[in-house]
């Protein structure tokens, strides 16, 4: 199955194709229980943190995190879904060009403080919005193609300022695979993810694991 899982591409064209034809269970219409068990541990005594969700998808974490007085910054290839995310919360925004990343846009809600940048998160880098507090990555780093995690990994690191609190939350994690970090990771909660949709699929097992990541102090 690992085989399978590191020969696995998507193209960002088949991710918005995806949003195209409604194909995304991975949505959630609720905020994620496990974020909420664990926000106190990610704010650590924090106000007004700024929050990063890679691949925010039409996220209703979103707003939940703006509503709590934080701001969030989200990065997003499809489209469809940043307008959904605006439409489903009765939410204004204004929409700018984004001079350092040829093409993007970002639609922003300054009223809850809360931006969307509609790009390829590759092109995403601390020089657009400097770094963050905390970070929220549910599903994105399951999302990403295998062979892109060392990347995805770099940018997510120089996205963190000192105090940042990386909460992440993974569907499967082989420690064999894991070489050290600059980070110390702690499991945080774990819950039984098998719903009747994987269960069709042929799976006969499924947990969700969330971490908390934060950088090492020398």
């Amino acid at each position: 199955m690992l085989a399978v899982q590191a020969d696995r591409v998507v193209s960002l064209a088949e991710w918005e194709e995806r949003w195209q034809q409604n194909r995304i269970g991975f949505h959630r219409p609720h905020v994620n229980k496990l974020l909420e068990r664990n926000i106190k541990q990610v704010v650590n005594g924090r106000t007004g943190v700024r929050f990063f969700f890679p691949l925010c998808g039409k996220a209703v974490d979103m707003k939940w995190l703006a509503d709590m007085g934080h701001s969030v910054v989200g990065v997003e290839i499809a489209e469809k879904a940043i307008l959904q995310f605006y439409e489903d919360n009765n939410m204004s925004y204004a929409v700018e060009p984004v001079p350092s990343i040829p093409g993007a846009k970002v639609y922003k809600n300054v009223e809850k403080s809360i931006s969307i940048y509609h790009c390829d998160l590759y092109k995403f880098n601390s020089c657009v919005e400097g770094q963050f507090g905390a970070i929220w990555d549910r599903g994105s780093l399951v999302a990403i193609n295998p062979e892109d995690r060392e990347k995805y990994a770099s940018l997510l690191l120089s996205l963190m300022a000192e105090d940042c609190r990386y909460l992440l939350s993974t569907l499967l994690y082989n420690p064999e695979q894991h070489k050290g970090s600059s980070c110390d990771v702690q499991l945080l909660d774990s819950v039984d993810a098998l719903d009747q949709r994987w269960r069709e699929a042929g799976l006969d097992f499924m947990t969700e694991n969330t971490h908390l990541i934060a950088l090492k102090i020398d």
